[in-house]
């Protein structure tokens, strides 16, 4: 019996083995240079890794392959993974062929995962219609409307260090922003006041962190996850576990219950997915479901408060690090406020262009996601005239297009003045911190608004610096996070100016 089950087993094993090492023609096939896999784990062996981030492992593989090329094949284990290896062709990809490329092909399982259908998750036409249905919500006027939700929230992270940093005061500055952002977000995307920056330990913060900060087998799971779809939808897998889905399902039902009951109206994110419910007071086919609205404002809050919370550490980690350049961002905002008779107006913050070029600097150097995936949602005729099929996987290193050394010289140095001409950070190609094309981050001005509101009210009113033995230790990145963001604290030194001037 015994042997027998052996015989089976290695007989499976053998299938299996001469099935991958028929896969791995795939690239050779279509003449495609690409990187010899090995069984069973393509290229991507140290994604067991628990020290590196995916990103990492790309940027490794996007080193290796550069100049042989706008492309390269690789193998996610047996599956063949397109990796672009030029910002033009990259460009090519997300936007002059994007009908080709569609799709992220991101595991959802909306049987068991309602909160998967949003917009980052699902695909084709229902992607479509709920891109166009959610387009208009993030205008100029949409977001001059939500901006004094944020400054109220703004003004209490203010009151909050004002009470804290009297004198010099050592913060870890991630967790303190990840609070900020976390009642940002909460207003906005829920119309609730979750308090964070007094009450650390909130349902909204702890979930925020579930969400992000997955355990390294889990982050294995969904990634498996996305190479088996059809095997996880049968196994019930979920990206979402279920409490964390069933707290964000009663939020919003809650938020529409008491809004109905009490006939509020509020300038946020929330209610104008309320209103799309019901167009025109009557149920219609063009109208949200509760599920997709409620999948919606979940995204919102998961891409919105961690995106940004990343890009606020990471920049003020990099004033703290270069006074000069901080100077120079407090400079840019006293004399924007200074025109404005020192108000907060959406009209300031927008004119304060240098504190742009910071936050555009910190995306190229840390950006939040720093690599982009597409899938072939058609067959597509690579430039060498050989067409890939169907379902096959696309990945874009922005991270690696970042630090560069010809498309950004000196790319490790901290240069935010590489961006005070407007043209180059909106027409690079090689700078893609949202992505590119139909399907780049619908909610990039939003984030960049809170990101501008949040470094404008910290810089008015603080200094900003860490001991010098920070100074020569790296930002280390956490190899589990979704996102690519620190690991751990970051701790800055705090001081409020009691007169508002500058040091010097």
């Amino acid at each position: 019996m015994l042997l027998t089950v052996v015989l089976v087993v290695c007989f499976g094993f053998s299938l299996l083995y001469f099935h991958v090492k028929h896969r791995y023609r795939f690239w050779s096939k279509r003449e495609v240079p690409y990187l010899e896999p090995t069984f069973p784990v393509g290229n991507v062996a140290q994604i067991f890794n628990p020290s590196m981030h995916f990103a990492h492992l790309i940027e490794k593989l996007y080193k290796r392959l550069k100049g042989r090329g706008d492309y390269a094949g690789i193998f996610f284990f047996r599956d063949p993974v397109l990796l672009v290896l030029s910002p033009e062709f990259a460009r090519t990809i997300l936007v002059k062929d994007f009908n080709y490329f569609i799709d992220r092909g991101v595991y959802t399982n909306e049987e068991v995962d309602p909160l998967s259908a949003n917009l980052f998750f699902i695909e084709g036409i229902r992607w479509r219609k709920l891109r166009a249905k959610l387009a208009p919500t993030f205008t100029s006027g949409r977001l001059k409307a939500m901006f004094h939700t944020i400054v109220d929230v703004g003004n209490r992270l203010d009151q909050h260090l004002a009470a804290k940093c009297v004198r010099l005061q050592r913060i870890d500055i991630k967790e303190l922003l990840a609070r900020f952002m976390t009642d940002v977000i909460g207003s906005c995307a829920f119309g609730i006041e979750c308090n964070t920056l007094e009450n650390p330990n909130s349902q909204f913060r702890q979930m925020g962190k579930r969400m992000i900060n997955l355990p390294k087998l889990k982050s294995l799971k969904v990634f498996i996850a996305m190479m088996f779809p059809k095997q996880a939808r049968a196994l019930g897998v979920r990206y979402n576990d279920k409490d964390v889905s069933e707290f964000f399902m009663k939020v919003v039902r809650d938020t529409i219950r008491c809004r109905e009951e009490k006939g509020i109206r509020r300038d946020d994110f929330m209610q104008l997915l309320i209103d799309m419910m019901l167009q025109n007071g009557e149920a219609s086919s063009e109208a949200l479901t509760f599920e997709e609205v409620a999948a919606q404002a979940f995204v919102f809050f998961f891409g919105g408060f961690e995106t940004s919370t990343t890009t606020l550490t990471c920049a003020l980690h990099l004033l703290a690090k270069h006074p000069k350049a901080q100077r120079k961002a407090k400079k840019c905002v006293r004399s924007v406020l200074a025109k404005y008779g020192n108000e907060l107006t959406y009209e300031a913050v927008m004119e304060m262009d240098y504190i742009q070029c910071v936050i555009n600097e910190t995306l190229r150097l840390y950006p939040p996601v720093a690599t982009i995936h597409r899938m072939t949602s058609q067959p597509y005729q690579l430039p060498n005239g050989k067409v890939l099929p169907v379902g096959v996987g696309v990945i874009i290193s922005n991270l690696a297009f970042h630090r560069d050394p010809s498309f950004f010289p000196d790319p490790f140095a901290f240069k935010p003045e590489r961006f005070e001409d407007k043209a180059f950070g909106k027409n690079c190609p090689s700078f893609l911190p949202f992505g590119d094309g139909p399907r780049m981050c619908i909610a990039m001005r939003f984030g960049l608004l809170q990101t501008r509101l949040g470094l404008a009210i910290l810089l008015r009113s603080y200094n900003f610096t860490m001991d010098e033995s920070d100074f020569d230790r790296p930002l280390l990145i956490d190899p589990i996070n979704l996102m690519h963001g620190p690991a751990g604290a970051v701790w800055l030194n705090v001081e409020r100016s009691a007169d508002g001037s500058m040091n010097k």
